[in-house]
């Protein structure tokens, strides 16, 4: 008997989602897996798998039978091949590491929302895997998929690939609008930019530090709130009125942006860069080791603290001579540590909309596990530092889900938010621009970087420790080093206009071309017009599409 064609075409289907749900699986480090059958559920229909053929497949590909036959024959060779090897590789390389992240907030959430795509006969398999997985890693290094599968305590998993499929239609729709935001950002009248030139009228040039004050010095200083003194690298520069006080993201090291801190000092500007205990690079060596949880949002008090206590001792006199005015920078996490340290606070209503945000796994916006971690952690009050504020700089900053209203409007200084078109990890649209659009500051500005990743502000010494983890193109994005030029460029001009404030040489608008990279420099009001036609972009690729709303409450 012929199989009808829509039978045939759905058994296709999944059978290369199923493929692609061990694929995922072994990435996350939490596979699949049921004792006796696996069922998986497709658009109304079930499909069952008998897991002892699975099993005796995957030890022996010419072992084929029953209903595995068919399942199998539906796939190409490659396909096949991959799946094997899926079934029998290592789920754990570094015991300890894998321990740590499991017990971690955010390894808890993550199982948790798993019960979309898996469940047993008893719910939400997510936690399930996680115990049992925990449990053999008691006794043995590593754990294959085979091996989890035979030991979960249950008689049946059932996947889910219409949960597996809204979910890539959310991936591919949200790869499309961040496309299309592009597409819009480029049709903007955008005049052509270039970088300044070093003015001779004396005020550019009005600080000419001596070689002796370029030298780089290293101070520890004593904080009430830490067992150890605060680690920190100054550049002073004599005469300055405005400094930086500079702050790398979660798990970033001082070596990662020392290049920044380097070049701003060489542009005339005091730099301290700051090393934050607990969420450095330090404390990931030890999550991989398996001596710590992985460092999260529970940090943030610590560093809102390190932050408030360096800034009092410049202003003390307990550091050397810096300025009379600080302005905050950070990347990532250190962003959002400037943000709290200038006055910022989540909006009412956080754990409701993090409830939202956390129904589907959040692929492509990772910060919003950092997010929802926040109504768990007790923020220190908001109180002014021991210095004004010129102005707060973020790199890849985060924030959609604190401030999804007011966004920036609360700070009463200018803003220079900077972001990169493939940045899957804080996404321009909802974690800059997003935020943007309430600030009415004239000043302010938000950047976007063609080609430039989440990664691309860090840049690792020579001759330092090997990098924990390395990531492929996909991930870092065009040639860091080409776009740390424009951020060099971009960034100091900002500084520069901030501390002008007679003559107001703000950074304009404009697009500016460096090495091959582009970047998009916005004002309040353009930002608002690439809104409207990112707007107008999505609804025409989409007419069915309801409008854009306000953000969630």
């Amino acid at each position: 008997m012929v199989e009808p064609t829509r039978l045939r075409r759905r058994r296709a289907l999944s059978s290369s989602l199923l493929a692609g749900v061990l694929s995922l699986g072994s990435l996350l480090a939490l596979p699949l897996r049921a004792a006796e059958q696996l069922d998986i559920h497709l658009d109304g229909l079930d499909l069952p798998l008998n897991l002892a053929e699975l099993e005796r497949w995957s030890r022996d590909p010419q072992a084929r039978s029953g209903e595995l036959t068919v399942w199998l024959n539906l796939l190409d060779p490659q396909s096949q091949q991959q799946l094997h090897r899926l079934l029998n590789v290592s789920l754990v390389q570094q015991r300890s590491f894998t321990q740590q992240m499991m017990r971690s907030w955010a390894g808890q959430r993550v199982a948790e929302e798993l019960g979309v795509l898996l469940s047993t006969e008893n719910g939400n398999a997510g936690p399930l895997v996680l115990s049992t997985l925990n449990t053999l890693l008691k006794d043995q290094q590593q754990v294959t998929v085979m091996e989890l599968m035979r030991a979960l305590p249950a008689r049946q998993l059932t996947i889910n690939l219409d949960g597996l499929q809204q979910l890539a239609r959310g991936w591919r729709q949200q790869l499309s609008d961040q496309e299309a935001a592009l597409q819009a950002l480029q049709t903007l009248p955008l005049p052509q930019g270039t970088p300044l030139l070093p003015l001779s009228d004396g005020v550019l040039l009005e600080r000419q530090p001596s070689p002796a004050d370029r030298a780089l010095q290293r101070w520890r200083l004593p904080v009430p709130h830490r067992q150890q003194p605060l680690e920190l690298e100054l550049w002073p520069v004599q005469g300055a009125k405005t400094w930086v006080l500079l702050m790398p993201g979660l798990g970033g090291s001082t070596d990662q942006l020392r290049w920044l801190a380097q070049a701003l000092h060489e542009r005339n500007w005091p730099v301290v860069l700051l090393d934050h205990p607990g969420s450095n690079e330090l404390a990931v060596r030890e999550l991989v080791q398996g001596r710590r949880l992985p460092p999260g949002a529970e940090t943030l008090p610590g560093r809102v603290q390190d932050l408030q206590a360096v800034v009092a001792a410049a202003q003390a006199g307990g550091l050397p001579k810096l300025g009379q005015r600080v302005v905050l920078m950070g990347h990532s996490l250190g962003g959002l540590t400037s943000l709290l340290a200038a006055g910022l606070r989540p909006e009412p209503g956080l754990q409701r909309r993090c409830k939202r945000s956390l129904a589907d796994l959040p692929l492509i916006n990772l910060s919003r596990l950092l997010q929802c971690q926040l109504p768990e952690v007790a923020l220190p009050p908001v109180q002014p530092l021991a210095q004004p504020i010129a102005g707060v700089v973020t790199f890849n900053g985060f924030g959609s889900l604190l401030f999804p209203h007011r966004g920036l409007r609360d700070l009463d200084v200018p803003v220079f938010m900077l972001g990169g078109s493939l940045d899957l990890i804080t996404p321009p649209l909802s974690e800059q621009l997003r935020l943007f659009l309430p600030d009415p500051n004239p000043r302010s500005r938000l950047v976007l970087l063609e080609g430039a990743s989440h990664f691309s502000p860090v840049r690792m010494q020579a001759g330092g420790e090997a990098p924990l983890f390395k990531f492929g193109e996909e991930w870092v994005g065009v040639d860091p080093t080409r776009v740390q030029n424009l951020i060099l460029s971009l960034s100091s001009e900002f500084l520069w206009g901030l501390d002008q404030r007679g003559l107001r040489r703000d950074l304009p608008p404009q697009r500016r071309d460096l090495g091959g990279v582009s970047a998009y420099v916005l004002d309040h009001d353009l930002a608002k017009l690439w809104q409207t036609r990112i707007e107008v972009r999505t609804s025409r690729a989409d007419p069915t599409a309801p409008p854009a709303g306000p953000p969630e409450r």
